[in-house]
């Protein structure tokens, strides 16, 4: 049975648990914090019915995060709105750097209520597959730069400069295969050989 009109709810986004706060559709209207929920479909969508179960219209919104869309699509699919924020633009008090679930889910629900957050541009998935695999291929690239410049620096730190044109290499990697530490805490160990008893 319905009991209420329109409801926000904020939700604290976690990889096991998901902080949940609801406010009622007034000013001055409670806002309750409802407690932890596991975070997964089948633990969302019974909330989610839960809630519209009592009240006429849904209002969610989350941060963005770690745990990714999933959660944005899946309440639309079961037909409520929703809104994923970013953590930079939801206005904070100066000084307010507690960190926990509970202080996190119930000022989204509030602000959310009183129309202060700003939504996300959320991608489709395969607009979010793309994304992905880029921002890992450019992850990739600069770790592959940066050891390259770590092998570089440490040569040089020894006195050995490569004389070729390109580092890292086919000709570049031959030349550090056949390049001998002359101090013993930077050779590699001898294998150890097990004793016979």
């Amino acid at each position: 049975m319905k009991t209420g009109g329109e409801v926000f709810v904020g939700i604290d986004t976690a990889k096991a648990r998901n902080a949940v706060a609801v406010a009622e559709d007034s000013r001055d209207g409670e806002v309750r914090y409802l407690g932890e929920f596991d975070n997964t479909p089948d633990a969302v969508a019974k909330l989610i019915r839960k809630l519209a179960g009592r009240h006429e219209k849904l209002h969610v919104c989350y941060e963005a995060g770690p745990t990714g869309y999933g959660l944005y699509r899946q309440i639309l699919a079961l037909g409520h709105a929703c809104v994923v924020v970013a953590p930079s633009l939801i206005p904070r008090r100066p000084g307010e750097w507690v960190k926990t679930n509970r202080p996190d889910a119930q000022p989204l629900a509030r602000l959310l209520r009183a129309g202060e957050l700003t939504a996300l541009w959320v991608p489709d998935e395969t607009h979010e597959a793309v994304r992905d695999l880029v921002r890992t291929r450019a992850m990739a690239v600069e770790d592959y730069r940066r050891k390259r410049q770590r092998v570089t620096s440490f040569s040089l730190r020894y006195g050995r400069s490569y004389g070729g044109k390109t580092s890292c290499r086919g000709r570049h990697k031959l030349w550090l295969d056949g390049q001998n530490c002359t101090y013993a805490p930077n050779q590699d160990p001898a294998p150890k050989t097990v004793a016979q008893s």
